[in-house]
């Protein structure tokens, strides 16, 4: 909702690098005072923060909001475009991280979230492969370079405080993405100053960029890139409840069914994880019965 408000009143890929200028500009201060060298070194650590600058943060929003700028790209249809990525991580950790493979049941999981996707967007099936199609392609590119990022920060054998190489990359990233808006003839002439335009941005480059990208990379750490990337199947779930609350869409039997369908799906797929807290809630409950 963000984005497309922004894009009203921004260039794009300008929108994007400006969105990541402050980003990384304020991440790189909270590395400098969180971090006790917040400069990468050796090959490693630059490989990881080449990563993530150029599939990470350059090419997945570079691909994203030239995307999205194009009215044949609704809403519903990039959210199960973009939806696409933790089946394409999935294909690239069979490839890279084969420590990561989900077994059959996970894969049914996965599928059965992107069939949850499908239902809560209700695109127009006519819609999703016609009309707009090199910009569909865009946002499918865009899908695919960020779950070729979250593969290959994983593959890489090289030990970098989260904040420092989300900082880098940030920086690095809106660097590539203001060189390539130069090279779209794009300029600052053409950003209409505007408080709504001032607040996309804001929430963008705050609480989506720095703090969501945070939060982001410490979970890759921690759960690996398939899992990680679930995180598309639950982006449509906050966007139909935000264009409940703020711009006047109803909620339908479909909406409910969606939202039923990714659940199951993140039950199959983190299944062995639930087992595993049962017996921790079983006794919390207890003990505050007793």
């Amino acid at each position: 909702m963000a984005i497309k408000a922004g894009l009203d009143y921004f260039p794009p890929v300008l929108f994007a690098a400006i969105r990541y200028d402050v980003a990384g500009v304020l991440m790189l201060a909270y590395a400098a005072w969180i971090v006790d060298d917040p400069i990468p070194r050796g090959r490693g650590q630059w490989a990881l923060v080449a990563v993530g600058a150029t599939l990470l943060i350059a090419g997945y929003h570079v691909l994203l909001f030239i995307g999205e700028s194009d009215p044949a790209v609704t809403s519903a249809a990039a959210a199960v475009i973009v939806s696409l990525s933790p089946v394409l991580t999935t294909g690239f950790a069979r490839a890279f991280l084969p420590d990561e493979r989900l077994t059959a049941i996970g894969v049914a999981g996965l599928c059965l979230g992107l069939l949850g996707v499908i239902v809560l967007a209700r695109p127009d099936p006519g819609s999703v492969l016609t009309g707009g199609v090199v910009a569909k392609l865009l946002v499918f590119g865009a899908a695919t370079a960020f779950a070729l990022g979250s593969v290959l920060t994983r593959r890489i054998d090289a030990a970098l405080p989260i904040e420092t190489m989300e900082a880098w990359s940030m920086i690095g990233g809106a660097l590539l993405m203001h060189t390539v808006s130069l090279g779209l003839g794009e300029s600052f002439a053409d950003v209409i100053v505007s408080v709504e335009g001032v607040l996309a941005l804001a929430y963008l480059s705050l609480a989506a960029s720095a703090l969501g990208f945070l939060i982001y990379f410490d979970l890759l750490d921690r759960l690996g890139a398939v899992e990680i990337n679930l995180v598309s199947y639950v982006a449509p779930i906050f966007a139909a409840l935000a264009g409940w609350l703020f711009l006047d869409e109803r909620l339908s039997a479909a909406t409910a069914v969606g939202f039923a369908l990714i659940f199951a799906g993140f039950l199959l797929v983190k299944r062995r994880a639930i087992r595993g807290e049962l017996p921790r809630l079983r006794r919390a409950i207890r003990l505050d019965e007793n």
